[in-house]
């Protein structure tokens, strides 16, 4: 346990689509394990993996992190790639910078930042163009 929850760290290597979705796999397990409501668990997982998918596309390698607390789940990733030059742009569905490459593999959609922001309870993206990128996402535990 760390001071204020339990923290779980999942490696994200640019580029590598064979492990793709390895991180968002895992923490979706970890927190059915844990017990939590199957709706949090589902948006926590599509942002996790949406994240990890755009680490692997567009950053350099990364982490995805999860921290646990009885009040509120934090998910954060952060990449050394070559950051978001426009947040304002590429939180707009439909914007996408996806290769030619990757919108053959089906990916590129321009989804992946939407549809984070639709799913955290809140979000906060620090980048820049040429400073990588770290998103912290936040969400609330319902106790009942």
């Amino acid at each position: 346990m760390t001071p204020g929850g339990l923290l779980k760290k999942y490696t994200v290597k640019a580029r590598d689509f064979v492990k793709a979705g390895e991180g968002s796999i895992r923490i979706q397990r970890f927190l059915k394990f844990i017990g939590f409501d199957a709706g949090l668990i589902r948006r926590i997982s599509i942002c996790a993996y949406e994240a990890e998918m755009n680490v692997v596309m567009h950053g350099g390698d990364g982490e995805l992190s999860l921290l646990v607390d009885p009040k509120k789940i934090i998910l954060e990733v952060a990449d050394n790639g070559p950051g978001i030059a426009d947040i304002e742009l590429a939180l707009q569905e439909g914007y996408s910078t996806a290769s030619p490459e990757d919108r053959e593999m089906g990916f590129g959609a321009g989804m992946g930042l939407p549809n984070i922001k639709k799913n955290a309870d809140s979000l906060d993206i620090r980048s820049g163009n040429g400073q990588g990128a770290h998103l912290t996402m936040y969400f609330e535990v319902q106790t009942g």
